[in-house]
């Protein structure tokens, strides 16, 4: 975990043995599980310390205060990313991983035990429904999401999440002036405000990377999100 070890520490986090030998695990069970379940496209050994456990940790420089028993929630973490790698770094954090596939839960379950980590609690379940259960609606301080679906789409999802006076962040990459911009109306309706879009420059990490940031102003709407597949199909642009 060389790669990973320099690289974040430009990020100001200092890894310890322990949190390698972490990373490292987590490594190999996400390569061993991706034999059987589609988990990700990138297996080679220093590609996953740079694109997807440096790209998690970025988060962390759009976090003002990450404090102990900060409520975070990933909305569809699929393997645990951006979730578990910042749960590695800043144990004190209570973690909801929320993840409908079936298979990806329970390699979610197997990951967490194996890394031994405490307070992660996995929601096998969709986002749209979860975010009507009055133990996870408007519950989180922080709210994650990386590479799930469409901004405007996406903000449906995450902002029912996440209490007034906390945020969200999702993880972009590409031009998404456009999608930014059809992004506006969600984010006003579901009771949010774009504070900053934050470009991601790093060594390795050269494909126009952004973290997008919401503040979390009102309470979402007792409506949405709407039922499942709807935030995508017909997303709030107008």
């Amino acid at each position: 975990m060389d790669k990973l070890k320099k690289a974040a520490e430009k990020l100001g986090i200092f890894l310890t043995s322990h949190q390698l030998d972490q990373f490292e695990t987590f490594y190999h069970e996400l390569t061993d599980w991706n034999e059987r379940i589609n988990l990700t496209g990138i297996t080679d050994y220093e590609e996953v310390q740079i694109k997807h456990f440096l790209d998690s940790l970025t988060i962390a420089s759009a976090i003002k205060n990450i404090k102990k028993n900060l409520k975070l929630a990933d909305i569809g973490t699929g393997a645990g990313l951006p979730g578990i790698p910042l749960k590695i770094v800043f144990q004190d954090i209570e973690l909801t991983l929320i993840e409908s596939t079936v298979k990806k839960a329970r390699f979610l379950e197997h990951l967490t035990a194996r890394l031994r980590l405490k307070n992660v609690e996995i929601m096998e379940e969709r986002s749209e429904t979860t975010a009507h259960d009055a133990r996870y609606r408007e519950k989180f301080d922080i709210v994650l999401s990386r590479a799930v679906a469409p901004l405007p789409a996406l903000v449906e999802l995450m902002l029912p999440f996440c209490g007034i006076g906390g945020g969200c962040i999702a993880q972009k990459k590409g031009d998404i002036t456009e999608e930014v911009g059809k992004s506006k109306k969600a984010i006003k309706v579901m009771g949010g405000d774009l504070r900053e879009i934050k470009r991601v420059e790093f060594k390795g990490l050269s494909d126009d990377r952004w973290l997008i940031i919401i503040d979390k102003l009102l309470p979402t709407p007792p409506n949405y999100p709407r039922r499942p597949g709807m935030p995508e199909k017909r997303p709030v642009i107008f």
